[in-house]
């Protein structure tokens, strides 16, 4: 949120703040407006402007207003149009391009009336063609405008609230938990992106398959040398053409992908710039508490969740006696696995810092679990109706996104070892799909068999994730710093060259740190609980989501977890302030420096929270000026430890030293 581009953005808006009405009007306006609403992407148009509302940027009412105002004035051209083409509308060149739309709007205008209008400004692309199906049909301006002016006024509000509560609560979250909001936003942002590949690739390729099989078929006529090879697959007559058509042009579009992107990992030798660039990002996105959450994802490509989900849906098949469906079903995995270890051995890739043994390229969990939910859609979308066919490759896009984004989170792969694993998996699926659907013509049942992979691949998932967290977190803990002091050096002098502040960008979170300690923080945590202070455990998912009770007391409300860099808090002590929503805390990191005795090093910060609510249902504690009040109790309470305070020479902050050691 503090990027150059929301800041010239927030500052055009306060500079004009009744054109920015206009450009949200407009934006409504448009949305609302038959067909144009299909493409214009409204939903985060008006997520930002929620935000920025939020944030105190833009006014509430007034912005809700001007959407409204916009819905209702685009439905209303929408209406007129329909109003005047009348049933001419659907041949004229603006609507003949989407009869499913005015058909669906036609089903559900019938079918619920002017609720209608209000029901469909909630329901996808039907939204900008139902105001001009009820002009279409005539339906009565006096009927008309008092539902249209319900639907605008509620659309409105429901599309500015998310962003909007987003918006008030950022800065109290991003105070101690940024970099969880960064993470989650960027796993949405990629979810939302697998998601729309998928789903208008397949639409696209539904739509065109037709044209697409009458190319191919008049490319083989034109060729019959090389056209007989593509004739075996595609038939004028048979069924499966069409989709034996789209296949072939994912294959070779797929394929000249992944060529592509092996000819550039061989020839480098090493990293693209981009592999690097992610890396450095999502190292910098470490917290603790969405370690854990991305721990159990990394997960999903273990043989604990795989092996249980493809050893029943393949018995399931074979007791069905579908031997040709499990027979590709296990070529796929078992070849797609030998030919990507034989890849990872034969193509030279350093690994970054912090991957495991056994690393190569491209990554064999991602290829797997592309090729094991990949195949599996393959054989059972063939069965599914129409448009529901497409459900199944969302779900193993889905699937592999999450593996994926996890795995680059913990730098376990570079980016192009994720992509290169999908999109090996991806052509190979193609490869055994094309030849399953050209021989095999046998329909079956598959309902049971999707419910018993899918079933069991979210059971084994429930198991085994939580059982793994420690385990992933321990193989990707952050290296320890190569810096080493001598303790006298760090005494004396070094420890004005460990951080002063937290390393944000936001100076409103580059918290002073004020206390070194050198030894064992057992003396520190005793002395502090005979002073009335208490160790708090790192919160977990489950604490944090109690933040969400307005009816708890701030006393039992977690104080979040904070990082530096990638380090994650070591010890967290608290103390009731005076107030019942004010509190005491000492948070200690690892030092980013090794002590020559053996010992380890901390830096901390001490600080007074407040506990504020920027919603009616979410809560959380804040850091506050408290001029130097939680330093002076800290100071105090361990003054019988050997320690030392002095003014840091970078700003004067009073830096307090202490050892616990020997």
């Amino acid at each position: 949120m503090t990027s150059a581009w929301l800041d010239t953005t927030t500052n055009w808006i306060a500079a004009h703040p009744v054109a920015a009405g206009g450009v949200i009007f407009l934006i409504a306006f448009c949305d609302a407006l038959a067909v144009v609403g299909i493409v214009v992407p409204a939903l985060p148009l008006l997520f930002a402007v929620g935000t920025l509302i939020g944030l105190g940027h833009l006014d509430g009412p007034y912005a809700l207003t001007c959407a409204a105002l916009g819905a209702f004035a685009g439905d209303a051209l929408s209406y007129w149009l329909g109003h005047r083409w009348g049933p001419s509308m659907r041949e004229h060149w603006l609507f003949r391009r989407y009869p499913q739309f005015i058909d669906r709007g036609e089903r559900m205008f019938r079918k619920h009336g002017s609720k209608g209008i209000v029901i469909a400004r909630f329901v996808g692309a039907v939204r900008p063609f139902l105001p001009a199906v009820a002009g279409m049909l005539r339906m009565p301006l006096r009927r008309y405008m008092p539902a249209s002016a319900v639907a605008a006024v509620l659309w409105a509000a429901c599309f500015l609230a998310p962003g909007w509560i987003f918006g008030a609560s950022y800065d109290a979250v991003a105070a101690v938990a940024d970099r969880l909001v960064l993470v989650l936003l960027a796993l949405l942002a990629v979810l939302a992106l697998v998601w729309a590949v998928v789903l208008y690739t397949y639409r696209w390729f539904a739509g065109h398959a037709d044209r697409l099989l009458a190319r191919a078929l008049k490319w083989t006529r034109a060729h019959p040398r090389l056209g007989r090879y593509a004739a075996s697959l595609i038939q004028h007559k048979r069924p499966e053409s069409a989709a034996l058509a789209m296949l072939a042009m994912c294959l070779i579009g797929i394929g000249w992908g992944w060529f592509a992107l092996l000819a550039v990992v061989v020839t480098r030798r090493g990293p693209l710039m981009i592999d690097q660039q992610v890396y450095a990002v999502m190292a910098s996105l470490r917290n603790p508490l969405a370690d854990r959450f991305m721990a159990a994802l990394a997960s999903l490509g273990d043989l604990h969740i795989l092996l249980p989900a493809l050893a029943l849906g393949l018995g399931w098949l074979l007791w069905r006696r579908r031997f040709a469906a499990a027979l590709h079903w296990l070529a796929a995995v078992a070849f797609g696995f030998a030919f990507t270890a034989f890849l990872a051995l034969s193509v030279e890739m350093p690994r970054p810092p912090t991957a495991l043994d056994g690393f190569g390229f491209p990554s064999i969990p991602v290829t797997m679990l592309t090729i094991v939910f990949g195949f599996f859609a393959v054989l059972i979308a063939r069965e599914m109706p129409g448009r529901q066919r497409v459900w199944p490759y969302l779900v193993a896009g889905v699937a592999v996104a999450l593996l994926g984004f996890a795995r680059l989170y913990f730098g376990a792969h570079w980016l192009s070892d994720i992509v290169g694993g999908a999109l090996f998996g991806i052509l190979w699926l193609l490869v055994l799909g094309i030849a399953y659907r050209r021989h095999i013509g046998r329909s079956f049942w598959m309902r049971p068999v999707a419910t018993v992979f899918y079933v069991s691949f979210a059971i084994a998932a429930l198991w085994h994730a939580p059982r793994s967290i420690d385990d992933v977190l321990a193989q990707f803990a952050p290296p320890l710093p190569t810096r080493q002091l001598t303790t006298e050096d760090w005494w004396q002098r070094e420890w004005r060259t460990l951080p002063v502040h937290r390393n944000e960008r936001d100076p409103s979170r580059r918290w002073p740190l004020d206390i070194q300690i050198a030894g064992p923080l057992a003396p520190v945590r005793a002395r502090l609980e005979a002073q009335g202070w208490v160790s708090q455990p790192q919160a977990t998912w489950v604490a944090t989501l109690g933040l969400l009770d307005p009816n708890r007391r701030a006393a039992l409300q977690p104080v979040l977890p904070a990082t530096i860099g990638a380090e994650a808090e070591t010890l967290l002590m608290r103390r009731p302030g005076v107030r019942p929503d004010t509190t005491h805390v000492l948070r200690l990191w690892r030092a980013p420096a090794l002590l020559d005795s053996g010992q380890p090093l901390w830096i901390g910060t001490s600080q007074t929270l407040r506990f504020v609510r920027p919603t009616s249902t979410f809560g959380v504690w804040m850091p506050r000026s408290d001029d130097g009040e939680t330093h002076a109790q800290v100071s105090t309470a361990l003054n019988d430890l050997p320690h030392a305070e002095s003014k840091h020479p970078d700003g004067g902050l009073p830096v307090l030293r202490l050892r616990t050691g020997k």
